[in-house]
């Protein structure tokens, strides 16, 4: 028998829509999930609803289960938690995470979610995508007890890879932001904060995660001799200029991408699954809970997405919910 269930609908740049969906029955490998929570990543997701995907990366940025096409209608997100109600018994009531879009029920692969830890609150799962992201970029990194390391850009990939940072060992640990209100963030973290112009420098390492050219710049500025900045940041179709003269060459600096498209070379013995597993399992610390700041219901999305794009909401990770009778 097939169920009924909305989705959220990127209608054109700027415009949001429910859309009715008609699910079709699950197959004997697929699961039937009911949405509890969905997170709204604040710089990628409002990135694609400004319309700001370059054609060039239209392949690359799609999600897992992204349907339609940039610049829309386009149905996207990937940070769902939700319930099975219909599946294989190993699956069947456990709560999963999924990269799935904003929708109230959705079926999938069972191989698609990945079951959350007993001790993970559900609301809190919902960061996993992002948590995922800042594992990746630190077995790219590769930190080193005692080093010195600031991460620039308090969003909420920054704050991600700011919070798995405060659990190295000796480890300096700064988050720069140019929003004073920040701070709290990184208290909660337990990190130290700093805007640019007071950041502490002579690092080792540099994470620049503001995509901005001026933050990028200032992280260069941040590094000891022979340091590097790992870049985080996507800028979509913007052009991004680089002091690359000046001290760039004589103090032997490195600018080292980190994508987590790809498994990190560094680990090259671990799946997808083990490295969102591995998320998951790290979202037990209720410290986590900094990074989400704000609340909404399904409903009020079309409304919601607009505000969260143009910075009157603002927001790390926007939590939705979706009514248990939905």
């Amino acid at each position: 028998m097939k169920a009924a269930a909305r989705a959220f609908w990127l209608r054109s740049p700027g415009e949001g829509e429910l859309r009715e969906v008609t699910l079709p029955a699950p197959r004997e490998d697929e699961v039937l999930v009911r949405s509890l929570y969905s997170g709204v990543s604040r710089g990628t997701e409002t990135l694609v609803f400004r319309g700001g995907v370059p054609e060039s990366q239209y392949a690359t940025m799609r999600a897992p289960f992204q349907e339609g096409d940039f610049p829309g209608p386009v149905k996207y997100g990937y940070l769902s938690v939700g319930v099975v109600e219909e599946g294989p018994s190993a699956v069947k009531g456990r709560t999963v995470f999924c990269l799935y879009p904003h929708q109230t029920r959705y079926v999938v692969p069972a191989s698609a979610v990945t079951v959350v830890p007993d001790d993970v609150p559900a609301a809190r799962a919902v960061l996993a995508g992002t948590v995922e992201t800042a594992v990746n970029a630190l077995w790219d990194a590769a930190p080193l007890i005692g080093d010195r390391i600031a991460v620039v850009g308090g969003g909420m990939v920054g704050s991600s890879v700011a919070a798995l940072l405060a659990r190295f060992p000796g480890v300096r640990v700064q988050l720069v932001d140019a929003d004073p209100a920040r701070a709290k963030t990184a208290e909660a973290l337990g990190v130290g904060f700093a805007t640019p112009a007071d950041a502490l420098g002579d690092c080792d390492l540099v994470v620049h995660a503001s995509a901005t050219e001026q933050g990028l710049a200032r992280s260069l500025e941040l590094l000891s001799a022979e340091g590097t900045v790992l870049e985080l940041s996507w800028y979509g179709d913007r052009k991004v200029a680089l002091p690359l003269g000046e001290a760039f060459h004589s103090r032997r600096l490195v600018i080292r991408s980190s994508q987590v498209g790809t498994v990190s070379p560094a680990r090259g013995n671990r799946s997808y699954g083990d490295r969102l597993a591995l998320a998951l399992k790290l979202l037990a610390d209720p410290a986590l809970d900094a990074l989400i700041t704000g609340e909404s219901a399904f409903e009020e999305l079309p409304e919601v997405m607009p505000k969260l794009a143009s910075g009157e909401i603002a927001a790390l990770c926007h939590l939705v919910r979706y009514d248990k009778s939905a």
